[in-house]
């Protein structure tokens, strides 16, 4: 029992699920029509456990500062360091075992992804420290990390990324994270806007409402773009990525629905992996994709 519990408190530490969000290394990959190329297919594995190791270093680092505020959290309060039942010492240690395995992958992967990573951590070091306390600039960073691993997934392979692509990057990451700011509100009582995040009181339901609408409509602007756009049409020799579209545009109206309407989307990962609709879109999506693009 002891050790279920050791093994659960770690899992929590280092946010295992959250690693989905490394994912979106793979893109260049896809797209490029090199997914089955094995060499390639290594490489980016390995890129995409640097990002998730270096992810976790830097969530332990910034449980570490937030200690106060998460005890004051609904559910953040269960964190295992918060909790108490990992110390301070402890998770110190095991950001810093991170950071020593991240260093060792990073020998075998491009130099710019090296300088991607640097700027990565060096980014969500700010954000743990200041960034996450001025509004907007705040979803900015979370969107900036969102395209470094966009970035990054292209460098290892060393393919040029689609300008669309990268916006498409950008608005979606900017909607998620807005979202997660809406629901974040959502469990804020008016009398007490200090209860968790202090720049939330900058914030307010309409304000991240109209944000939502304008960073959803640019994902399905900017992807059906890139799916119609001439670089795409001539490497897939038709316009059949248009196609897709409608599982993005599923896909946003789905998670606004899940927010507005079931109060959920403070962790836009539990949604991803728990949501049926959500899972069966994706899927349907990816093999789409892979078919299209490859057959």
């Amino acid at each position: 029992m002891r050790r279920y519990r050791f093994f659960k408190d770690y899992f929590r530490l280092l946010r295992i699920p959250q690693w989905i969000k490394n994912l979106f290394v793979f893109v260049p990959l896809l797209f490029a029509k090199q997914l089955f190329d094995q060499d390639l297919f290594i490489q980016v594995v390995l890129a995409f456990f640097a990002f998730c190791l270096t992810s976790s270093a830097v969530y332990i680092v910034n449980d570490i500062f937030d200690i106060e505020e998460d005890k004051l959290h609904p559910a953040k309060k269960f964190r295992p360091i918060p909790a108490g039942r990992i110390s301070v010492t402890s998770a110190v240690i095991t950001s810093a075992i991170l950071a020593l395995l991240t260093s060792y992958i990073l020998n075998y992967l491009d130099f710019r992804f090296l300088l991607v990573i640097m700027g990565y951590a060096t980014l969500n070091i700010f954000y743990s420290f200041a960034l996450k306390h001025i509004v907007i600039v705040d979803i900015i960073t979370i969107a900036a990390g969102f395209m470094l691993r966009v970035l990054g997934g292209a460098f290892v392979i060393q393919v040029p990324v689609s300008s669309w692509l990268i916006l498409t990057t950008l608005f979606i990451s900017l909607f998620l994270a807005i979202m997660k700011r809406r629901s974040e509100l959502g469990m804020v009582l008016e009398d007490n806007p200090g209860i968790t995040r202090k720049v939330l009181s900058e914030y307010s339901l309409s304000f991240t409402e109209q944000m939502a609408s304008i960073c959803a409509a640019g994902v399905i602007i900017c992807y059906a773009l890139y799916s119609v756009s001439d670089r795409t049409v001539m490497s897939l020799k038709g316009e059949s990525m248009v196609f897709t579209t409608i599982f993005v545009v599923f896909g946003i109206f789905r998670f606004m629905y899940l927010v507005y309407k079931k109060s959920k989307g403070e962790n836009a990962t539990e949604i991803m992996v728990t949501d049926p609709p959500m899972i069966i879109n994706i899927i349907l999506y990816v093999l789409t994709t892979i078919y299209i693009v490859y057959f």
